[in-house]
């Protein structure tokens, strides 16, 4: 018995990896093509002399590029991070692209411990006249290892909304007598993945990958409930996505789910300065003047989901929100 063998005509093995090749080129070439479009810049010419803005997270990344932009237009900024060497590093290069004359600071914050909140706000309360902005930047992601906070909440929940949540009632009354104020939340396109139960937001049983989505979604939520309670106080709420950065977001990605994700945040992603342009917009800019309760992304508004949209699933998850941190007789309420 003759074993038949199959043979490949080498035009045919040409012609598939011509195919292949071409869309992978091709779809290389979109990727370049979307990420070259939706870099919006903020054309803004501002100034922000004598205003205070707080960004969170500013040690590095999109957090660093936009307080090195508030100082280099004039605004006293304040650096809450919680690794204090990083933070007078990227305070040195700050000052440094500021120049002569700024004024900028570090405040210790650690956003997953509530009581490093109330001693970042106390620290504030006591040395600034006022807050013009603030910046709720600051981000945690994780993949498969899921951690408690200090105070016993999934980590990444307790630091990217029960944190600024609680930072934001404790600095609110500085914030209205600073009027006109801001309040400019980092959000992100993802929070379209998830899905949120306002009775039971941390989940503590869900891969923390998929509650960095669910936190994304509370900070919609958030914003947009804040905005409303706010009416008519003299402080906006405004929240954006800044796009797909190359930062250390990525950093607790494990080995080796991290070698594509570098590769393509290296050839794909925007830049942190590209990335914290519309955070920039939403501080600075004077077309959101009065505007409150909308979500940017490129520095354009930009529609939200139905999901993100349920004003009675916001209420319900401050309300909770509220439990969660613990707000205390005599703290401010919003």
């Amino acid at each position: 018995m003759t074993e038949e063998v199959l043979v490949v005509p080498p035009l045919a093995v040409a012609v598939v990896a011509a195919v292949l090749g071409a869309l992978f080129g091709g779809a290389v070439l979109a990727l370049r093509i979307y990420a070259a479009m939706t870099r919006g810049v903020c054309t803004s010419a501002a100034s922000m002399r004598g205003k205070t803005v707080l960004v969170t997270g500013a040690n590095s990344g999109i957090g660093k590029e936009t307080a090195k932009e508030m100082a280099r237009r004039g605004a006293r900024v304040l650096m809450a991070c919680r690794n204090q060497e990083t933070a007078e590093k990227a305070r040195a290069e700050v000052l440094a692209t500021a120049g002569e004359g700024a004024s900028v600071e570090v405040v210790p914050l650690d956003l997953s411990s509530l009581e490093s909140v109330r001693a970042c706000a106390k620290r504030v309360l006591q040395s600034e006249r006022r807050l013009d902005v603030l910046v709720h930047n600051a981000g945690y992601a994780n993949t498969f290892a899921r951690k408690l906070s200090a105070d016993g909440h999934e980590l990444t929940m307790a630091t990217n909304h029960l944190g600024p949540f609680l930072l934001t009632h404790l600095l609110i009354d500085l914030l209205k007598r600073s009027k006109p104020a801001r309040v400019v939340v980092v959000a992100s396109e993802l929070y379209r993945l998830a899905r949120l139960d306002p009775a039971t937001p941390l989940r503590p049983r869900a891969l923390p990958a998929y509650l960095y989505y669910v936190s994304k979604l509370a900070n919609v939520h958030f914003t947009l409930e804040l905005a409303r309670r706010l009416e008519g106080s003299g402080v906006t709420a405004n929240c954006l996505h800044p796009g797909m950065i190359d930062s250390g977001i990525w950093r607790n990605v494990p080995f080796p789910l991290n070698l594509p994700v570098k590769l393509i945040a290296k050839g794909f992603f925007k830049t942190p300065e590209q990335g914290a342009q519309t955070s920039i917009f939403c501080a600075v800019s004077e077309e959101l003047e009065g505007v409150s309760g909308k979500y940017y992304l490129d520095c354009k508004e930009h529609g939200l989901s139905a999901a993100a949209s349920d004003a009675a699933v916001a209420k319900k998850l401050w309300e909770k929100s509220e439990e969660l941190v613990g707000l205390k007789e005599g703290d401010p309420r919003i």
